[in-house]
């Protein structure tokens, strides 16, 4: 198994507990054709170095753009329906769930994205907003999911609810999105077992808490890919969020100074704080 951390010296690998520094850029090594062998021969001359320290990791991103799946999960269509239904968008959300044409939007570029133990934003003009936790597909520019990462697709759920047209406000602003803390280099898709978990701590006591598996997502990770690039070029690959299937419930909304921590193994935890 081996990850592979952003620090400021340059990326750094995880070999199963051992580090090491290398000299690429973050691109070369998520734009190649196939990363792990790639990577595997660069440790034979690489220098190893301590355990990055959690306060020195950066987001696990080049110059790759963020994009995002909707409505890929039950949890999430329902959730949007109830949001949305005043404005006359409840079908609109059930019929996307059920089409072949998946949901996809642009939700940050790079540096709009925020790391590991960084901070996460809520909007001023908003009243009800969520974290949505969720497996995170890392993309080299040919369409190849060569690994994985989490992330936190920052929601208003008031503004989107008022409108689905106010989507890219909802969704769209700084300190919207988090990735981390590292990306799994794998070439085969994840367990269908695979456990999400979320964790939100106010005043260092549980607010809110849950858990779902990639099984009970209803569009295959590669599919999501395939629409993704029908149209669209990424010379420096993407990452893209697989939608969630973990919604608090309507009562709930983040506070400035919660504690986030989502969870994905053999990933890892990606904790933030609202600002």
């Amino acid at each position: 198994m081996i990850k592979l951390l952003r620090t400021s010296e340059g990326p750094v690998v995880d070999s199963r507990g051992n580090f090491f520094l290398l000299d690429n850029s973050w691109d070369e090594l998520i734009c190649a054709d196939d990363a792990p062998t790639l990577i595997e021969g660069l440790l034979r001359t690489a220098r190893r170095v301590p355990e990055p320290s959690d306060d020195s990791l950066l987001a696990p991103i080049g110059t790759q753009e963020i994009w995002a799946a909707g409505v890929t999960y039950m949890r999430s269509r329902v959730a949007r329906m109830e949001e949305s239904q005043s404005a006359g968008g409840g079908d609109f959300y059930d019929r996307v769930y059920a089409a072949s044409r998946p949901e996809l939007f642009f939700k940050a570029p790079a540096s709009r994205a925020v790391g590991p133990d960084d901070r996460v934003r809520i909007r001023r003009d908003s009243k009800w907003n969520v974290p949505e936790p969720e497996l995170t597909l890392v993309v080299n520019p040919h369409g190849s999911i060569v690994g994985y990462t989490i992330g936190n697709d920052m929601s208003s759920r008031d503004i989107e609810g008022e409108n689905p047209l106010y989507l890219p406000q909802a969704k769209c602003y700084d300190g919207s999105c988090a990735i981390g803390p590292a990306v799994l280099l794998a070439g085969e898709p994840l367990p269908k077992t695979t456990e999400i978990q979320i964790e939100i701590l106010r005043d260092a006591e549980p607010a809110f808490a849950g858990a779902t598996s990639l099984s009970q997502m209803k569009r295959d990770p590669r599919e999501l890919v395939e629409y993704l690039f029908r149209e669209t070029s990424f010379p420096s690959g993407c990452y893209l969020l697989t939608g969630t299937g973990i919604v608090p419930p309507d009562s709930f909304t983040l506070d400035h100074g919660d504690e986030i921590r989502i969870t994905i193994e053999p990933i890892g935890t990606l904790r933030n704080v609202v600002e």
